[in-house]
């Protein structure tokens, strides 16, 4: 789970990679024959039982710098991604978190993702908390935002990350009536381990080979325990 790829000098959230970092940790994963993908792709593979070394990609908030840092990294390597953004940004950059205020991308700029074979899934209208809102704005951050993302992308929008991470009942419910094929979350309670909430590991700009490889253990054993519940 990534966010924005650029050097920024205040990250008090810690949501940046600096592209160097970036470039380093996907040739980690290249030289240990590990591929990245989108998620999509990644859920495919899982069922077809053919998902050995892939390793599902994915950049929330949809970030401009993933355009112009991230993607020319992705295409050396041939890997996939998924971005995670915004159909009704309130702002044309981050609002949400004090004192970053970062540029998200344009429209003509997710098509161009698109067009490179990002998979692009819906973060939500307005990065809005879901939990507890009511139905109609429900709807509206979910539905809506799967709709009007489709026509931005010019395909099907499958894939769906809860802003801040937070999801409860209502929202997973909201997510599955809006169609979407799975949802991605941060971390997972065992009994809510499904499609509909993915749990992710978190990158940072710190994570060097040694941290990506006890993420990735930790992440898969962890996932596997509460698969074992769920």
């Amino acid at each position: 789970m990534y966010h924005a790829v650029a050097r920024e000098a205040h990250d008090p959230n810690q949501l940046c990679v600096s592209p160097e970092r970036f470039a380093a940790q996907m040739t980690w994963l290249a030289r240990r024959g590990l591929r990245g993908v989108s998620v999509v792709s990644l859920l495919r593979a899982v069922q077809r039982g053919d998902a050995g070394g892939l390793v599902g990609i994915t950049f929330d908030d949809g970030y401009r710098s993933v355009l112009h840092a991230a993607l020319p990294v992705l295409r050396r390597h041939g890997f996939g991604a998924t971005a995670f953004v915004l159909s009704d940004p309130p702002a044309p950059e981050n609002t949400w978190d004090e004192g970053t205020a970062w540029p998200l991308l344009a429209a003509d700029e997710i098509r161009e993702l698109a067009a490179e074979g990002v998979e692009i899934g819906s973060h939500g209208a307005t990065h809005t908390r879901l939990t507890g809102l009511p139905h109609r704005r429900l709807a509206a951050e979910v539905a809506d935002s799967r709709a009007a993302l489709g026509e931005v992308a010019g395909g099907e929008v499958q894939g769906f990350a809860y802003p801040w991470g937070a999801m409860d009942a209502a929202a997973r419910a909201a997510v599955a009536a809006a169609g979407y094929t799975y949802a991605c979350a941060v971390s997972t309670p065992y009994r809510g381990l499904s499609t509909l909430a993915l749990p992710r590991a978190y990158v940072g700009d710190r994570d060097g080979g040694f941290e990506l490889a006890l993420k990735r253990r930790l992440h898969k054993v962890n996932s596997i325990w509460k698969g074992r519940f769920a």
